[in-house]
């Protein structure tokens, strides 16, 4: 079986963020490193040469194919940033209603600025996320 493109690396996350360009896009990546690691517990960890996540979970599909993955995290992007909410965007409907502007995936919610969203109903959803995330992948496990 082959082994996830995306793995944890030891590259600095801030050393990372700090080369994000222009500087509104630098300053709401540090304000949603900041957000993911008081939502989550976890400390930062660059993902591949782009993605910073948050705390690990294991995962083994019926195929037999299995690894390690982030539970929540994000890449800023050149036209947005994506945000990764591992067990699915769409389980939470009532929270992307009040959300503001984005787009999404199976599992990434798409949005250019953090202006453009309430950040307490993104803190909830990411809250929730990771809550769904510990019941189907308890740590540990």
């Amino acid at each position: 079986m082959a082994e996830n493109k995306t793995q944890p690396t030891e590259a600095s996350v801030l050393a990372f963020l700090e080369q994000v360009e222009p500087e509104k896009k630098r300053d709401d990546s540090l304000e949603i490193l900041r957000l993911m690691q008081e939502v989550s517990g976890y400390e930062p960890t660059l993902w591949g040469s782009s993605i910073v996540g948050f705390g690990r979970y294991h995962y083994k599909y019926e195929s037999g194919r299995e690894g390690d993955f982030l539970r929540i995290g994000f890449s800023p992007r050149k036209r947005n940033f994506a945000l990764y909410i591992m067990d699915g965007v769409s389980t939470y409907d009532d929270l992307l209603n009040k959300l503001g502007k984005y787009k999404h995936g199976k599992s990434c919610l798409y949005i250019n600025k953090l202006e453009d969203v309430d950040k307490e109903v993104l803190r909830e959803l990411m809250e929730r996320s990771l809550e769904a995330m510990k019941e189907r992948y308890p740590e540990g496990a």
